[in-house]
C-alpha cells in the first residue's frame, strides 16, 4: 500500500475514529486503526467490539492495500508532522513508513486480516432526524441513564418510534427523563435501547446545521448511525426496560409554575454546603406563591426563596440537589410546571405547554427539624 493524504484531514479523521478504539485490550489489533486504501479513498475504522466508528477521506493511491496501526501512536505522529501532505507506505511484512517533509517514521503494523470484523446492519429499518433535534433529545435524557445498575439495559436510552413521533426515555433508581419530538416516519413501530456511550459519540459528531440529517438504521442486534461522513455502528442493549408509565403519577395535590433560572440559581446557592462527603437534601416548601429553599449540614445552613404560582395545598419536600439541577439545566424553556402529590411521592417536571419533555424525581426523606426562612 502507498498513499498520499492531506495531513490535517487525516489527523482529524484519526482523532475521531480513535474514540472507537479501546485503550487496552488483550487483542492487539483492537488497539489499532484499520487503514484500507481503495479507489482513491482511505477508509479508517476503530472498533472496541461494542462500538465501531468508520469514515473515508480522499487520497492519492499509488497502490491499494490495508494495514492496522496502533491508534495512539498514529494519532500522535500525525499531530506532529511538519508538512501539509503525508505519505504512508506499507510492505508485505507489515512495516509501515510515514513521511511528511523531512520527518519519517517506521512503524510495525498488524495484518488487516487480524482486525475484528465490523458487524453490518442488513435489512435495517431506516429513518432520519435533524442534527440539532437529536442532539437536544440526547442531552435532555442522557443525564438520567443508570451508571451502575443490575440491569445493563438501563445503561442506555430507550428509543420508541411510532407514527411521526420519536420518544427517548432514560431512568435510574431515582429519576426518569422522557423527551418527545415529532418526526417524519410512517413505518412500523419500533423500540430499542442504545448504549449511552454510543449516543455520546454520535452527539460529538453532529453539527449546528439544522438542515443536516442523522440517519439511523436499526437491525435486530445492531444500530447504524450515519452522521456526515462518519458511520457509527453499535450493539443494542437487551433486556426488559423499566415500565416507566406506571411510575408517573396521574394526579397531584400541588402544582407550581416557576421560572427555571430562578429555581436553578436558588438550588445552586443553597447547595453550597452540600458535597459528596457531606450529603443532605435541599428542602423545598411550596406555599403561598413562594418556594422556600433551604439546606442544613454540619457546615451550617442556607435559605432562600423565590416567587412561583402555587396551586394547591402547602407541601414540604426534600430533593437531591444534583438530581434536581440536572433536570433543570437541560430544559430550553423559561418556565416549567412542577407537580407534587406528597412529601414521599415522585415529583414531575413538565413544560407549561405541550409534552416535549417530562422529568420525574424521587424525593429524599426530610428530618423532622425544619429551617426557618
Amino acid at each position: 500500500m502507498k498513499i498520499v493524504c492531506n495531513t490535517a484531514v487525516l489527523a482529524e479523521a484519526c482523532n475521531i475514529v480513535q474514540r472507537g478504539v479501546p485503550q487496552k485490550s488483550t487483542f492487539p489489533a483492537a488497539e489499532g486503526i484499520l487503514l484500507q486504501a481503495k479507489n482513491s479513498k482511505l477508509t479508517l475504522t476503530g472498533y472496541d467490539l461494542e462500538v465501531g466508528i468508520t469514515t473515508s477521506i480522499e487520497c492519492s493511491a499509488e497502490s491499494e492495500g490495508s494495514i492496522v496501526l496502533n491508534a495512539r501512536l498514529l494519532c500522535d505522529i500525525l499531530r506532529r508532522l511538519p508538512a501539509q501532505s503525508v505519505t504512508i507506505t506499507s510492505d508485505s511484512h507489515n512495516l509501515c513508513k510515514i513521511s511528511s517533509g523531512d520527518a519519517e517514521f517506521s512503524v510495525v503494523g498488524i495484518p488487516a486480516d487480524d482486525y475484528p470484523e465490523l458487524p453490518t446492519v442488513s435489512g435495517g429499518v431506516p429513518f432520519s432526524i435533524k442534527h440539532n433535534i437529536l442532539r437536544d433529545m440526547v442531552k435532555q435524557t442522557i443525564f438520567a441513564v443508570a451508571s451502575d445498575d443490575i440491569k445493563p439495559v438501563h445503561k442506555g436510552i430507550k428509543f420508541e418510534v411510532t407514527s411521526n413521533n420519536l420518544r427517548l426515555v432514560s431512568c435510574d433508581s431515582f429519576r426518569l427523563a422522557i423527551r418527545n419530538e415529532a418526526i417524519q416516519y410512517d413505518g412500523e413501530e419500533m423500540t430499542f435501547v442504545v448504549p449511552s456511550k454510543t449516543l455520546s459519540e454520535v452527539v460529538k459528531l453532529v453539527t449546528e446545521n439544522d438542515d443536516d440529517d442523522v440517519t439511523l438504521s436499526i437491525g435486530k442486534k445492531f444500530i447504524l448511525f450515519e452522521v456526515g461522513n462518519f458511520r457509527i455502528i453499535s450493539r443494542l442493549l437487551e433486556g426488559q426496560f423499566f415500565n416507566y408509565n406506571n411510575a408517573i403519577p396521574t394526579d397531584c395535590t400541588t402544582k407550581a409554575r416557576v421560572n427555571v433560572k430562578l429555581i436553578l440559581d436558588s438550588v445552586d446557592r443553597t447547595s453550597l454546603l452540600i458535597s459528596s462527603k457531606i450529603k443532605s437534601p435541599v428542602r423545598c416548601i411550596f406555599d403561598e406563591n413562594l418556594i422556600r429553599v433551604s439546606s442544613a449540614t454540619s457546615l451550617g445552613s442556607a435559605s432562600d426563596k423565590i416567587p412561583a404560582a402555587i396551586d394547591g395545598k402547602r407541601l414540604e419536600i426534600g430533593f437531591n440537589n444534583t438530581y434536581l439541577s440536572d433536570c433543570l439545566k437541560t430544559v430550553d424553556v423559561d418556565e416549567v410546571n412542577i407537580s407534587l402529590t406528597s412529601p414521599v411521592s415522585p415529583i414531575v417536571i413538565t413544560p407549561i405547554e405541550g409534552d416535549s419533555f417530562l422529568f420525574l424525581i424521587i424525593p429524599m426523606r426530610l428530618k423532622n427539624e425544619a429551617i426557618s426562612n
